[in-house]
């Protein structure tokens, strides 16, 4: 028998050109496919040429073959088309094979070199104690195969009534986007728009411009997030179609800003107004299946204000009708709706809802809300407002009654235990000993007049603290309420004839609700100065809602009920989270203190919490 070979030096070849122009010109690259093996759904393999090694990829097109048999592990490949990507902040790189055919079977050995004339002789392996080197084992010598090869112009006359499209697959190598860096320079690829944002405008140093982002995956399942600017954007936004697939060319690209990038891709591409994005007809969009990384509602504390978004599961239980919300930036009305939704740490959150989300899936949302439906969100922004709150953004997604595990099991929880189950806000803040990372009553505890003897407090940027105190003085002649939209709790204005008027939801409603904007004077054993607490805040100091307070306020006799009310609200007891901030107020600096949590007094755990600090006076 003659011998088995590879191509001499093959590895050596690709790594000298790691980009070919065209297939047409590439020399004879036969290598060993070595350790096969399935990586999600792609294919991984080491390319062996007998003395060196490179590890490699076979694209998703090619994986039919793996499939049916043709490549095999430890057989012979012929490249006929490839890309080695080099791996950022590494020296590591990879070949990617777009077009191979097989040559040999699976060889019982691995080939290791040996020169022996122009060809690598096969080293074989001793197996059970028998030497099968030698002249006996030597192979099969193979011949280069003869490819046929036709030139572009050759293809465009033979195919003369492809649609544009099909003319530049055939045209130019579309890529994969695994083998993309920003060293590259003509590229076509072929993806699916599986996410697309608004169109935002924004102002800096250079003037007034706009912006959007697209996520783009390809048939192997790998995502990158593609941004155009100002005249790129007004040129491709409408082109790109949630859901249609694209060939894309002469982008650019750059490592990805970690604070901004929203896929799991070391690069982010950049589209200009001279990039070429061409639709592909008939063809079904490679949506990948949305994977969740949820967190668990009494768990979202160390998400507030971050970067990173989070995804949630819950049982809704409350949903809100849709509001109106002016945007002070470009005054510009936005539709939103609230959601609440509760999980099995019996904690619920509130959701806003932004845009078609709030139009769309909030309509769909509360016309089932009666059934307790299960909702899964991905992409979500982890806000402070009421301690912790959640919001929609332009690429997050809302899955209703989704079949995955998660939800099944939340379901069994719910109609089993939750539904009669006793639930309380994330943001309350009442749990001194809580590890979820939510700033509580007991985090940044100071005395009234750490507060009041420095103003610069809170210059630039607010300052939060904690503190206990009393209300020494509530006056009862301040307004202390003001009328709300029962929509948007925007401020409202008698209308003319009857009714009331909201500029934020642009209609009138024949009633209104009340709510709180009062003052009052806290005082400890350091220092007394006066807070300002708004509605939910204020509800828990008063003891009643503001509309409670003002049918008090009405009632004649002997006693007034609302002057009682008031007093017996002084000289009681909480514990404050509050915010510092400067303010000016006829020409004088002033601080503003703002109550953002009010909580009952637990003096078991304020006992504990003056336990801890007297141990920490000793040590």
């Amino acid at each position: 028998m003659a011998a088995k070979t590879v191509t001499p030096d093959a590895v050596s070849m690709l790594l000298a050109n790691t980009c070919p122009d065209s297939s047409s010109d590439l020399p004879e690259i036969v290598v060993q496919v070595l350790d096969l093996k399935a990586t999600g759904n792609k294919y991984m393999f080491t390319a062996n040429d007998g003395k060196t090694k490179l590890k490699a990829m076979i694209s998703s097109d090619m994986c039919s073959q793996v499939l049916s048999g043709a490549i095999q592990n430890l057989g012979l490949i012929r490249v006929l088309d490839y890309t080695v990507n080099v791996i950022p902040n590494k020296s590591d790189k990879y070949l990617i094979v777009t077009k191979c055919e097989p040559v040999s079977p699976a060889l019982e050995i691995e080939i290791k070199s040996e020169e022996s004339g122009s060809g690598i002789l096969l080293k074989s392996k001793v197996e059970g104690g028998v030497n099968t080197e030698g002249p006996a084992a030597a192979g099969i010598l193979l011949k280069p195969k003869q490819v046929v090869t036709k030139s572009a112009n050759q293809i465009l006359r033979e195919h003369g009534n492809s649609a544009p499209a099909a003319r530049m697959a055939m045209t130019r190598r579309v890529r994969p986007l695994v083998s993309l860096n920003p060293y590259q320079g003509n590229w076509t690829i072929k993806v699916s728009v599986t996410s697309k944002g608004n169109m935002r405008n924004y102002k800096n140093a250079r003037g007034d411009g706009c912006v959007f982002n697209v996520e783009l995956t390809d048939e192997d399942g790998t995502q990158i997030q593609a941004t155009m600017f100002n005249n790129a954007a007004r040129k491709f936004y409408d082109k790109f179609i949630l859901g249609r697939v694209y060939y894309i060319s002469k982008g650019t690209l750059k490592v990805a800003n970690k604070q901004f990038k929203t896929v799991q891709n070391d690069y982010e591409m950049t589209l200009n107004e001279n990039s070429e994005v061409e639709e592909v007809a008939g063809e079904a969009s490679f949506v990948p299946e949305t994977k969740f990384n949820f967190v668990q509602i009494d768990q979202l504390g160390p998400h507030v204000n971050k970067s990173e978004l989070v995804d949630v599961i819950g049982i809704v239980k409350n949903v809100s009708s849709t509001m109106t919300i002016r945007r002070k930036s470009d005054n510009e009305s936005i539709p939103k709706r609230d959601i609440t939704i509760a999980d099995d740490t019996k904690k619920t959150v509130v959701v806003s809802l932004w845009n078609e989300l709030a139009t769309t899936t909030g309509q769909e949302l509360l016309d089932i809300v009666d059934k307790s439906p299960v909702v899964a969100i991905k992409s979500l922004k982890v806000g402070d407002f009421q301690g912790v709150s959640l919001s929609t953004i332009g690429k997050s997604v809302v899955l209703v009654n989704p079949v995955i595990p998660e939800a099944k099991n939340l379901r069994s929880w719910y109609d089993f235990e939750g539904k009669d189950a006793a639930m309380d806000s994330v943001g309350s803040g009442s749990s001194p000993t809580s590890n979820n990372g939510i700033r509580s009553v007991y985090t940044d505890r100071v005395l009234l007049s750490d507060i009041t003897s420095n103003p610069s407090l809170g210059d630039g940027k607010p300052a939060f603290f904690s503190l206990r105190g009393h209300i020494s003085f509530i006056k009862p002649d301040q307004a202390m309420w003001y009328r709300a939209c029962k929509t948007c709790n925007k401020k409202v204005t008698e209308s003319v004839g009857s009714g009331y008027l909201c500029d934020g939801c642009q209609k009138s409603d024949e009633q209104c609700s009340l709510r709180y904007i009062m003052v009052a004077k806290v005082s400890d054993a350091s220092a007394e100065t006066y807070i300002s607490a708004f509605n939910q805040e204020a509800e828990k100091i008063i003891g009643c809602s503001a509309d409670d307070l003002d049918n008090l306020k009405s009632q004649e006799g002997e006693v007034n009920p609302y002057q009682m009310t008031l007093k017996e609200a002084t000289w009681a007891q909480h514990l404050f989270r509050v915010s510092v901030t400067p303010n000016e107020y006829n020409g004088e600096k002033r601080q503003r203190i703002t109550v953002r949590a009010v909580v009952p007094v637990d003096f078991a755990a304020e006992s504990r919490f003056l336990l801890e600090d007297l141990s920490k006076m000793r040590a």
